[in-house]
């Protein structure tokens, strides 16, 4: 199992004390992932957002990752996601910009794709647009495409219900052979089996906890071995996301994630995610959850909905979810907690962790994309 970082530019309260908290957040997270590539992470994931104040301000992540492919040097740098729905980005200028950023990281970036966080982001863009299945169908007919406009010398073209180009020379061409590797966001059963039939990877931001694993491996797996890629290689991976405090001791770590505002990022995610089941009881914004006590914490960590604890638990909280079938291990960072309590976690689990799980030198992507 490989591990990596998720960021997103999350601002949360900090902007009401703070006029530079928006600042603050985004070179904090930048340095994070510069951390992670020192340490050993194999991935760093950032969103694509708009509109969605406090919980994501990071909207243009090609050139957030852009910056870090000169800052880094080992870790793949993914677009969790790039949206590629005509009225939000024009499918060849996501084609563009992924060919680019392949080639100022020399082929570490991974090209992730999905349909938007909720309504309040994607019909924003889709005037007179009240259902948001009606993004599905232009995901659907752009997906192909991508690998069309990256291999054919001239892509042949395209005309589709939502977007149309004629034959053009779409450049630059990706970096070295073949093309990134390609990721999907999914977030029910039906959309991993989907994924898995398009020889696509999982990005499963909806992964709660390792019981979930189940169903996933289950629809996933299953499916991908029948797999019809519409790219170059089929990326036969499945990627999971938890929240990560590693701390000297874990009293310490218990405390830390207690002061993290986790109840309000739970809250602003379900604000916006409209799409997601809301689990029962949970309040409507803009009531948020309570804070976090040191008691909610460690019933979290005892549910497996958060890894939390000294370098030794969170390394067997860590092989839990490679028991589970993982490929790919991503952690969000606590918002709330001081910069240098998360560096501590990062520089942790480099340290005590990764080198006891992921003993490849190589990424798992990198090898599929070499046997394209």
């Amino acid at each position: 199992m490989e591990f990596g970082l998720f960021v997103q530019g999350y601002v949360g309260k900090r902007a009401e004390t703070d006029p530079l908290a928006e600042h603050k957040a985004l070179m904090e997270e930048a340095a994070y992932v510069i951390e992670a590539d020192r340490c050993g992470f194999k991935y760093a994931w950032a969103s694509e957002h708009h509109f969605l104040e406090e919980y994501s301000h990071l909207s243009a992540n090609d050139v957030f990752l852009g910056y870090l492919a000169h800052a880094t040097r080992r870790i793949h740098l993914g677009s969790g996601i790039f949206n590629p729905l005509a009225p939000v980005n024009h499918p060849v200028k996501v084609a563009e910009k992924a060919a680019m950023l392949d080639h100022l990281t020399e082929g570490r970036f991974e090209f992730g794709t999905g349909r938007g966080a909720g309504s309040h982001e994607i019909l924003g863009f889709l005037p007179g647009v009240t259902d948001m299945n009606a993004t599905k169908e232009i995901w659907e007919e752009t997906i192909a495409e991508f690998p069309k406009m990256w291999l054919q010398d001239e892509y042949a073209g395209f005309r589709g219900r939502h977007w149309s180009l004629p034959p053009r020379k779409v450049l630059p061409k990706p970096y070295g052979g073949s093309h990134p590797a390609m990721w999907y966001a999914a977030g029910s059963p039906p959309s991993y089996a989907m994924a898995a039939r398009k020889g696509l990877g999982v990005l499963g931001f909806s992964v709660q906890k390792v019981s979930d694993m189940e169903w996933v491996l289950e629809r996933y797996k299953t499916a991908i071995v029948d797999a019809e890629p519409v790219g170059d290689f089929v990326n036969d991976n499945v990627m999971v996301t938890s929240t990560a405090v590693c701390a000297p001791t874990h009293e310490e770590a218990v405390r830390i994630a207690a002061g993290g505002g986790l109840h309000y990022l739970q809250s602003l995610l379900f604000r916006y995610h409209d799409t997601f089941p809301r689990p029962k009881g949970f309040p409507v914004w803009p009531e948020t959850l309570p804070a976090f006590t040191e008691e909610v914490i460690e019933h979290l960590i005892a549910e497996e909905l958060l890894i939390c604890g000294d370098p030794q638990e969170v390394l067997t909280q860590c092989k839990r979810w490679e028991q589970a079938g993982a490929d790919q291990l991503v952690f969000g960072v606590p918002i709330g907690i001081p910069p240098e309590d998360t560096v501590q976690t990062i520089r942790l689990i480099g340290e005590h962790v990764i080198p006891k799980i992921d003993t490849d030198p190589v990424h798992r992507t990198a090898r599929f994309r070499a046997a394209a």
